[in-house]
């Protein structure tokens, strides 16, 4: 038989081992738990990063279903389409299928600015901002041996803003109750001379109207020589103004005929008209789809962002522009001094071309789009990721592109039969060039057509020679690289006349004198 001894040591290590077991087991249970609370971490970033992935594209899916749906969608009272209209039904009756639909939806930027990656492009932007005060504080220290941030480009080019701001209230009130009373002449009954002593009135009303909007900013600049921002402040409202009018009467004049035969259509109340001059839109309609409540905290982060801007764009004139071109015209002239101006010129041309575009079509609009509930916030697609001009211009700004597609594509392809669209394409380009120059001279008191050559000339032979149909990478680095040439020759050139006019004054004002560059002969 076994000894006692040895049995009791045979027991001990049965029990050693049945407790070490569950020991082991529960390590492992352990061990397994927290695996998969790792690969459920893991699992869960996965999907975070194909959600953020896959949220742009999917957006513009839906943003263009819908888009189709309700541009299928007849209009009221009219028949269900049966079959899609040709293209000649649609040049002859351009208002059918092609009209400007509102729905709701968010700025691309806003969405891109969910997206942690993109949020980082923001935040060097605004790093490269705290740069150049560094710079301008520490330049300022040394030369001066005190802190000092000078603001003195910002003042002079926002110098006579009061005056300004009187001169937009009769240009507004003439806006708010000349269309609208003239449609009102337009629409009465008809019974005998009364009508037409109204339609005529109207007329009257509305030239007088026009006279108001495009002398009254002019004479005021001139008499009082405006600094540039101010004067910016009215030829921009010179010309939104005028589109509002135009747009308003366009839509509105057809239906208060209607309404005055007695189809069943009612003219447009006031208060839409004045929802209208202030919502962020050049498109007239009775309704839009509104947001259903104000956020201020994002309607002051924008008007901030707008005034950092602002203050970006005047350090980058101060610090890169100035220096270089303020003594150019006191040297003589050389190509190799030409060329290497323009390339000096290309970075602050760009860095200005993104600082309009963030300012004013993303954060100005936003932010009255939020206060008025304005729901399409839709002012501009991503033209940065275009590989044509064509698709460029469609899509740099939403707002102006919109009313030139309505009034002048459309229409002028209505008036042409629709057999003409080069030509109905060859007016939107001179209507938007010949614009695009008068604000500029406008802006800077002197007429040098580089804008109009760039827009109409190089930018009409482009939007044909890039077109849609090219879609490779290649030819977004094409682009990008003709915006850096075509901004850096916009400064170089305009920065280059500005200085000149002020070192070579002429003698006696003339009209040839007034045309002329002065930097092609001021070298003092």
């Amino acid at each position: 038989m076994e000894p006692k001894a040895a049995r009791l040591r045979r027991g001990e290590g049965l029990r050693g081992e049945q407790e070490d077991r569950p020991s082991a087991e529960g390590n492992t249970e352990k061990d397994r738990g927290m695996d998969l609370v790792q690969w459920t971490r893991h699992m869960e970033a996965v999907k975070m990063q194909l959600l953020e992935q896959a949220q742009g594209p999917l957006m513009e899916l839906l943003d263009r279903a819908m888009w189709e749906a309700i541009q299928s969608y007849p209009p009221q009272g009219g028949p269900l389409p049966s079959v899609p209209p040709d293209s000649s039904s649609k040049a002859r009756e351009p208002s059918l299928g092609k009209r400007k639909i509102f729905i709701i939806r968010k700025s691309l930027l806003d969405e891109l600015m969910e997206v942690q990656h993109f949020r980082t492009i923001y935040h060097m932007f605004i790093a490269g901002l705290c740069v150049f005060i560094i710079s301008t504080l520490a330049i300022d220290f040394i030369d001066e041996g005190r802190l000092m941030l000078e603001f003195d480009l910002l003042i002079f080019s926002f110098g006579q803003l009061p005056l300004a701001l009187m001169t937009w209230v009769p240009m507004f009130l003439s806006t708010l109750l000349v269309p609208y009373q003239a449609l009102r002449l337009w629409a009465r009954p008809r019974d005998g001379g009364a009508w037409t002593l109204g339609v005529g009135l109207g007329c009257v009303l509305l030239a007088a109207h026009n006279a108001v909007l495009c002398v009254l900013p002019v004479h005021v600049a001139l008499k009082y020589q405006l600094p540039p921002a101010s004067r910016s402040v009215l030829v921009f409202e010179q010309v939104r103004l005028l589109m509002k009018s135009y747009s308003f009467l366009r839509e509105a004049v057809p239906g208060a005929l209607c309404a005055r035969v007695g189809d069943g259509k009612q003219a447009p109340s006031f208060s839409s008209y004045l929802y209208f001059l202030f919502c962020p839109t050049l498109i007239y309609r009775k309704t839009y789809p509104r947001t259903p409540n104000v956020r201020w905290n994002y309607v002051a982060k924008n008007f901030a962002q707008a005034l950092g801007c602002v203050l970006y764009a005047c350090f980058i004139l101060s610090r890169l522009c100035v220096p270089v071109f303020a003594n150019m015209s006191r040297e003589p002239f050389s190509t190799r001094a030409l060329v290497l101006s323009i390339m000096h010129a290309t970075l602050p041309g760009i860095f200005m071309l993104l600082l309009i575009f963030f300012a004013f079509l993303h954060c100005w609009l936003n932010a009255f789009a939020e206060m008025l509930r304005f729901g399409d916030r839709m002012f501009y697609r991503d033209w940065w990721n275009s590989t044509s001009f064509s698709n460029y211009y469609r899509t740099w700004n939403v707002v102006v592109h919109d009313w030139l597609y309505s009034y002048v594509y459309q229409d002028g392809l209505w008036l042409l039969g629709g057999r003409a669209r080069g030509a109905a394409m060859l007016g939107v380009f001179l209507v938007s060039a010949v614009v695009h120059e008068y604000i500029f001279c406008f802006v800077l008191g002197f007429f040098y057509p580089v804008m109009l050559i760039l827009f109409l000339v190089i930018g009409g032979l482009m939007n044909f020679m890039m077109h849609d149909r090219h879609t490779g990478p290649a030819w977004n680095v094409l682009m990008w690289t003709m915006l850096f040439l075509g901004q850096g020759i916009q400064v170089s050139l305009y920065c280059q006349e500005w200085y000149a006019r002020r070192h070579c004054p002429l003698p006696q004002t003339t009209f040839w004198g007034l045309v002329t560059p002065r930097s092609w002969s001021c070298h003092t």
